[in-house]
């Protein structure tokens, strides 16, 4: 779902007034089901034939009926069957439309022609490394800069095309050496994200003969930190068959020790853990002591544990501290981001021993929310977010203590600023970007920022447009804010075709991005709309929880405000109006068509959740109970129940156009959800607008995606839009 891995810089799929009709359950004293009815949509659309097989479970006394459960099994041959059929559907009906090999043309140029992209910079000394994603490679490459403000010093240290020319094999997350002259990368294959750590000589791109295979996971992802002296490193592993029963395989994650050559591997810490544990690891800047940060789950819950330079574990923050990050600083102190009375955040400094000292507050919490830190040796440079867009701030430290910020020039006007890297003493290189100008990393010195090498040009123009920020009035009275991508002049006339994204949670802001598919949108006259809705971490901690547990309802009455003000601010109408979101933001897909079916024309949701009584029930689900809650508690059962997409889906209602996207090898979100939710709506829908499924076999939740598996998807995915809310493709 939304994990905050070491595989962050790959970017994943984009990557409500009342709740609409009562879920379909019975009394607990009956057996008795309504009839399915007819529908229009059986006779115009004629849908593979789906066999109902109903398994009921009660929960506190309210039995729910699951028609569909025989499709969870995707390695059962008749769901094979039944997936192959429902894609045959989805080929016969995207494939005819006129505009498709146009739209496809498109999207492969936007897609295809982009300059360089790094990402996931990590610093050594002089040297620089990043991911760097140049299509037409299919998949990023792991580079190398001796110098990054010279472009002519970059190196290719791995390039997994060339390991692996089908473009289905990617990086999950790299980590060097102290000194640089070794790298640790995780591959994975198919969009899994079941990654082995191989170990590689950066000089000459040569692979050592060390590989520690399942290092990384979709569920809890998989983290790796290096010694001082380069002999070896630790790592997150999870069991091996044989260690725990085969329902445990994917938790229970701990650490263990890696010495280069050595074929046998030592434990460091997490056996009392907790099950739905995911760890990360990071180390000093002399490599001789480690911190582990350890979230219970996916909610947003952390601990702490630093080890010294002798060896010893030590607790520094429990769960309930509220502590959040924590870094290494250039001062060899550790640096904590707390919300504990402060859920907009605040910066606390523990100093050695940290075993034994008391964090400081060093900056208390201000206007802005804190989402990334670093400290150099004389400066606390914080990135903070003003509701969705970013500011940067300078704090100098003077005798232990710092000055009043000096707020930092950022290049761009409402900018996102989504990485920031200690390099040298006292500078920092940071990546920003903005709905209307390329990423690219810049070099922070002495209150002046200038363009690194690692600077993408822009791939198009994006003059013709602007952003403007407009407020929501949700159900409860909240104020939501509603990014609008327009073309300039735009009449407000209702006409125009929206397309209307949102996630809305596990404290995962949505922030200003370039997305070359806005481009595609706005050259057919089209609006982009891009909601902050609760559940998210825009303004804090408190916004987060405001939409989390038995408070998700919120995230979809936000949404749905949003939708009602674009309709009466005169950009569209319902029948103009599309919403489209993946993941979290396909559950909220999901939700939005059940309670809302009128209010939208078409629908694409991708690689979401949509059974929420049964997503704890699957290996990943069980780390999105923190977050979600689970149907063990009466009150959050109530809650799941209200909401369950699959579950409030009502025979006879007129649904909007509906695209499911998924992929057969996601480890994040079961297959399993779109096609119940595929099969649910097909059998229940009265319009005659087609409900569609198209599911990848060699995909997964997003990462790891090749550009060619991409450009068809997109090219789907706009197609189908153009034709559903009656446009004609305009080209460019």
């Amino acid at each position: 779902m939304a994990r905050r891995s070491y595989c962050s810089w790959v970017n994943l799929l984009l990557l409500v007034a009342a709740c609409g009709e009562p879920p379909q359950v019975v009394p607990a004293t009956s057996s008795a089901r309504p009839a399915a009815s007819a529908t229009a949509t059986q006779r115009t659309n004629p849908y593979p034939a789906t066999a109902k097989k109903p398994i009921v479970d009660e929960y506190f006394g309210t039995k729910v009926t699951d028609d569909y459960r025989w499709l969870e099994d995707g390695k059962d041959p008749a769901v094979a069957s039944w997936t192959e059929a429902q894609n045959a559907l989805t080929r016969s009906r995207l494939d005819a439309l006129v505009d498709r090999s146009k739209v496809r043309a498109r999207v492969a140029e936007l897609l295809g022609s982009r300059p360089p992209n790094y990402l996931g910079i990590v610093v050594r000394g002089t040297q620089v490394f990043a991911a760097k994603d140049q299509p037409p490679k299919q998949q990023p490459m792991l580079v190398v800069f001796s110098d990054a403000s010279k472009a002519a010093t970059e190196r290719t240290v791995l390039d997994p095309n060339t390991l692996d020319p089908s473009g289905k094999t990617a990086i999950d997350f790299f980590v060097p050496s102290r000194d640089g002259k070794l790298v640790a990368v995780s591959l994975s294959s198919g969009g899994s994200e079941s990654g082995d750590v191989h170990v590689y000589n950066t000089a000459t791109a040569k692979a050592l003969p060390d590989v520690v295979l399942h290092v990384n996971n979709g569920t809890a992802g998989g983290s790796v930190a290096w010694n001082a002296d380069g002999t070896g490193f630790w790592y997150t592993r999870y069991p091996r068959e044989g260690e725990r029963p085969k329902v445990d395989l994917d938790f229970y994650q701990q650490v263990y020790f890696h010495k280069l050559g050595a074929t046998t591997d030592t434990y460091a810490i997490g056996k009392d853990f907790p099950r739905i544990a995911e760890i990360a690891l990071s180390s000093s800047d002399d490599g001789k002591e480690l911190l582990a940060t350890v979230s219970n789950g996916d909610g947003g819950e952390y601990m702490f544990h630093v080890r010294d330079d002798k060896g010893a574990w030590s607790q520094i923050a429990r769960f309930e501290d509220k502590i959040i990050a924590a870094d290494f600083g250039g001062d060899g102190n550790l640096y904590l981001l707390s919300r504990k009375g402060a859920p907009k955040g605040a910066i606390l400094r523990l100093k050695k021993p940290f075993a034994t000292s008391k964090p400081e507050v060093l900056i208390p919490e201000r206007d802005g929310v804190i989402e990334h830190f670093a400290v150099t040796k004389h400066h606390v440079y914080v990135g903070d977010l003003l509701g969705g867009p970013s500011r940067m701030l300078d704090f100098h430290l003077t005798g232990g203590k710092v000055e009043a910020p000096w707020e930092m020039e950022v290049p761009f006007k409402v900018p996102a600023v989504d990485e920031i890297v200690r390099i040298g003493d006292d500078d920092i290189l940071y990546r920003a970007q903005s709905y209307t100008n390329a990423p690219g990393w810049f070099r922070y010195s002495g209150k002046t920022s200038a363009p690194t090498a690692l600077v993408q040009p822009m791939p198009y123009a994006m003059d013709d447009v602007e952003v403007v920020r407009e407020t929501c009035l949700s159900k409860d009275g909240t104020q939501v804010p509603l990014n609008v991508l327009r073309r300039k002049g735009l009449a407000l006339d209702g006409t125009h075709p929206v397309l209307l994204s949102g996630y809305g949670g596990y404290s995962v802001s949505r922030t200003p991005k370039l997305r070359p598919m806005n481009r595609l949108w706005l050259d057919q006259g089209g609006v982009f709309a891009e909601a902050n809705l609760r559940g998210g971490g825009e303004f804090g901690e408190a916004w987060h929880l405001a939409g989390n547990l038995a408070n998700k309802q919120n995230v979809f009455d936000d949404f749905y405000a949003c939708a009602r003000s674009l309709v009466a601010s005169g950009y569209t109408k319902p029948e103009h109006l599309a919403i489209l979101g993946g993941s979290n933001g396909g559950l909220l897909m999901g939700a939005a068509l059940v309670q809302h079916p009128e209010a939208y024309r078409a629908v694409v949701s991708l690689v979401g959740i949509y059974d929420m009584l049964r997503v704890e029930t699957t290996p990943n689900g069980a780390f999105n109970v923190t977050e979600y809650g689970t149907v063990k508690d009466e009150k959050l059962f109530r809650a799941l129940l209200a909401y369950s997409p699959l579950h409030n889906v009502k025979d006879g209602t007129a649904y909007p156009s509906v695209l499911f996207v998924t992929g057969a090898n996601d480890p994040r979100v079961e297959p399993y959800n779109s096609r119940k939710m595929t099969a649910r709506l097909q059998a229940a829908t009265s319009s005659d607008h087609p409900i569609l499924l198209r599911a990848s076999a060699d995909t997964g939740h997003g990462i790891g995606t090749p550009l060619n598996a991409e450009i068809e998807q997109d090219a789907d995915i706009y197609a189908f839009l153009i034709r559903e809310l009656g446009m004609t493709f305009a080209g460019h």
